[in-house]
């Protein structure tokens, strides 16, 4: 399949992780040097994933433009009938690390940053399936980018993307929300991602920005379709605590 390590959440209050790679969408926060994302998300298509991302601001605080680096860690399950062999079933499972460098620019409303680095993904299936090739270990070059801006004072537009040359594995993701509450936000949210062996797109809704303590919060929900598992739903959890 294909998963994500933490991808951003879009948290105001600095950004944070999505499920399938990892980005930080940031605005006015109080100063931080670590940042740390987890997200869980699963869908009715038979597949969980998990992961963590530390992004660091090695100079200045992280609510100022300058170099990031950034550690992500993901790990997950997922399973699909195999073609042609009757009703058997695979399973897969994945692991997935990465280091990234980049730099992120920081205005009063918005913020983009650009990251590039490498990637180790690990991907074994329960049972040999010769028309699906995304098995085995390597490494791969990796990039990211990710976009947050409050346009309005009461609303919220974000963007996330990234690349691997492992497998071709893609993802994206587009929010857009309007304020409920103080930092909460509202609204629709848009996923796409695939690799050498599926496509998958989700169309639902987030809640983020949820206060709880230290830490944001961020839910999703929604419609997924996948070329393998064909129609189901998803659910996803983020978080993000800084330091």
């Amino acid at each position: 399949m294909l998963a994500a390590p933490a991808a951003a959440a879009d948290l105001p209050a600095g950004g944070t992780p999505d499920w399938y790679t990892g980005a930080q969408q940031q605005q006015i926060d109080d100063s931080w040097a670590v940042a740390v994302d987890g997200s869980v998300s699963v869908t009715s298509n038979s597949s969980a994933f998990g992961s963590v991302t530390v992004t660091a601001a090695p100079v200045g605080p992280g609510t100022q433009s300058g170099p990031r680096v950034r550690v992500e860690a993901l790990a997950g399950t997922y399973s699909y009938p195999r073609q042609g062999v009757g009703a058997t079933r695979v399973t897969g499972y994945q692991e997935e690390g990465a280091v990234l460098g980049g730099y992120e620019w920081v205005w009063q409303d918005a913020a983009l940053a650009g990251f590039i680095g490498f990637n180790v993904r690990n991907n074994d299936l329960s049972a040999p399936d010769p028309s699906n090739p995304v098995v085995g270990t390597g490494v791969g070059l990796k990039v990211a980018a990710n976009f947050y801006a409050t346009p309005t004072d009461r609303t919220m537009v974000s963007a996330y993307g990234s690349y691997s040359t492992k497998f071709n594995a893609y993802y994206s993701r587009f929010r857009v929300g309007y304020m409920v509450a103080d930092g909460a936000y509202i609204g629709p949210e848009a996923l796409f991602l695939g690799d050498d062996f599926f496509r998958q797109y989700r169309i639902g809704a987030h809640l983020t920005g949820i206060a709880f303590g230290p830490v944001r919060v961020s839910l999703g929900a929604g419609y997924v379709n996948d070329r393998v598992q064909k129609s189901g739903y998803y659910t996803s959890v983020e978080a993000r605590a800084t330091f």
